[in-house]
């Protein structure tokens, strides 16, 4: 097994990705504002997240970057194979690579406040450590075809689970609903501390993390296609499209009796922003791998390449501190929608230039 080239086109589309973390979206809202309404147009309503079923474009962030977490791995134990890893020290990797996120998402939700019993354990990236290492595991030790079978059992069995068991705590309750799901169920039962939604429900939680398994596995064979040498990157580009148009597709059938939903990371979820990521990621892969359009994409680079940095620093740093300093006092002398624009503009470029400076010196966070 070969490695190959790092593709520029998967850390611009996860700066991409993460652009919307870094305040793009609060920028797009506050653009949207200076017209009559703007605050209740579509654009604008689809930069947050939707209460329960259905999805706009914040939903899809999450997915897209544990998408692209599965599609680097086979690039990955490509590298590792061929520098003579053994299975052993790869497996080694996977773990601590899991623990670390995992970490991470506890440091996120406040372990060093040392308040256990408020502490929400559930976190972003600690699913994002434990999906991306199942797959990783289903990757090494099964053939496509195998694994394709696993992910097919893995959201019918959810769907049956989800769809037709109610929680026994919410008599009554609809088993798609957030008292009434079995998930919820679940965390109330077994996960320490505090979960998101008012202890009754955790959109992290521990049984919808299973079908997350599936949004990396995606990202696991648009991976291992683009590796192989059969066809050109152009008919590479063409096919990811076709087969997101198709789980597009299967997946809005299948939203008619299991219901869009990124709390319960549902069936369709998996299968529509996995459409969104594939097709996404087809463009960014046509335009910068295959006819070498990079230029452009060096802003969004500089993001993804230290995308777990900005997402753990915006927590940490007082970004926006340094945003009023620079940006504050002209923010005020404008009308209120022009300096709520201004600032919003100014949190992103602050932001940015960190990770510009990080990217100069050649830090990166390496998980």
């Amino acid at each position: 097994m070969q490695p190959q080239q790092r593709l520029q086109s998967i850390d611009a589309l996860r700066g991409f990705d993460m652009l919307f973390i870094m305040g793009f979206s609060s920028l797009v809202v506050a653009l949207c504002s200076l017209f009559p309404n703007g605050a209740e147009c579509w654009l604008a309503q689809t930069m947050d997240h939707v209460e329960w079923h259905g999805f706009a474009h914040h939903d899809t962030i999450f997915p897209l970057f544990l998408f692209l977490a599965g599609l680097s791995f086979p690039f990955s134990y490509a590298k590792q194979c061929a520098a003579g890893a053994t299975r052993r020290q790869i497996y080694l990797k996977i773990v601590r690579r899991m623990a670390i996120l995992i970490l991470f998402g506890l440091l996120y939700n406040g372990l060093l406040k040392f308040d256990f019993e408020n502490l929400r354990v559930c976190s972003v990236l600690g699913r994002i450590g434990v999906a991306w290492a199942a797959a990783a595991v289903l990757y090494i030790n099964f053939n496509r075809a195998t694994r394709i079978a696993i992910c097919a059992v893995i959201l019918l069995t959810y769907w049956l689970v989800v769809g037709y068991i109610p929680a026994p705590d919410f008599e009554g309750a609809d088993p798609l609903s957030m008292q009434g799901s079995i998930v919820g169920y679940i965390d109330r039962l077994i996960t320490p501390g505090k979960l998101y939604n008012d202890n009754i429900f955790d959109p992290e939680g521990l049984l919808s993390t299973i079908p997350a398994i599936v949004t990396a596995m995606l990202g696991i064979f648009t991976g291992e296609y683009v590796r192989s040498e059969k066809h050109s990157g152009s008919r590479k580009a063409l096919t990811m499209f076709v087969a997101a148009v198709v789980l597009l597709g299967v997946g809005l059938l299948w939203n008619i009796v299991f219901p869009i939903n990124k709390m319960l990371w549902t069936s369709s979820f998996v299968l529509v922003v996995g459409a969104y990521s594939l097709a996404l990621f087809a463009l960014f892969y046509y335009l910068i791998d295959v006819r070498g359009w990079s230029r452009w994409s060096l802003p969004l680079q500089v993001i993804g390449l230290n995308s777990i940095t900005i997402y753990m620093a915006q927590k940490v740093i007082k970004f926006h501190h340094c945003n009023k300093f620079f940006f504050g006092g002209l923010a005020n002398t404008l009308p209120e929608e022009w300096g709520e624009l201004l600032i919003r503009i100014g949190y992103v470029a602050v932001c940015w230039t960190f990770l510009y400076i990080l990217y100069r010196k050649k830090i990166f966070l390496k998980v």
